[in-house]
């Protein structure tokens, strides 16, 4: 394991996570998944997603992916997944903050110095902001207003020029093997996978599955 004097964080599954009764609110609510079966939707998915980028033949995006699923699964016409897959992408709808999330940032930044890259639609730092953690962050870049996407390098640069830091003293943690484990690398910087739904529990890498947990790895 590295020294590293910059950790930057993923936002979606990572940090915050999808308000599911908003995003489903188009289909009856007792009709909506459980968690449990949403994350079972989300290894599922992150599986398929993960060998089409790393074959380089990605035909649709993750949540057109899951979202097919999810409405096979309960049996619903699937002329809403475009509306689906649209409320999920609305950062906006991405405000669930697990309990403690705030004080464990309060913490690892007392170590090191922590910021954010996210694929997101420009809104990321006025969702961290309403959710109570925008100021634990030096920068916070924004796909949708960099113009460019993980896992593509130019986005980790251009978060590292932010805050004036080298690649190799830098640890990205984020949700997707294809987007942000390789992204990061591929960038030159460390990267560790934060799997809440368990979806890389088999895979040889580092990973973790709350915020508690990375903590303890980075004192290793």
């Amino acid at each position: 394991m590295g020294k590293w004097r910059v950790i930057f964080f993923d936002v979606g599954n990572t940090l915050l996570f999808p308000n599911r009764t908003r995003v489903l609110d188009s289909i009856a609510s007792d009709r909506h998944p459980t968690l449990e079966q949403w994350q079972t939707l989300e290894r599922r998915t992150k599986k398929e997603f993960d060998l089409g980028m790393q074959s380089g033949r990605v035909d649709h995006g993750f949540w057109w992916i899951f979202h097919t699923y999810l409405l096979q699964q309960l049996g619903e016409d699937i002329s809403i997944r475009d509306v689906l897959v649209e409320k999920t992408q609305n950062s906006a709808n991405w405000d669930q903050v697990p309990p403690g999330t705030r004080d464990c940032l309060d913490r690892l930044r007392q170590k090191f110095r922590i910021a954010v890259i996210s694929n997101a639609d420009g809104g990321i730092e006025r969702l961290l902001s309403r959710c109570g953690i925008a100021d634990c962050f030096e920068s916070i870049t924004d796909s949708g207003i960099v113009g460019v996407e993980k896992p593509r390098a130019e986005i980790f640069e251009a978060a590292l020029a932010t805050v004036n830091a080298r690649a190799d003293e830098s640890l990205y943690v984020g949700d997707v093997y294809s987007v942000d484990y390789v992204g990061a690398r591929n960038a030159g910087m460390q990267a560790v996978l934060f799997d809440v739904a368990g979806a890389y529990r088999n895979r040889d890498m580092p990973r973790v599955e709350s915020l508690e947990q990375l903590e303890t790895w980075l004192g290793q």
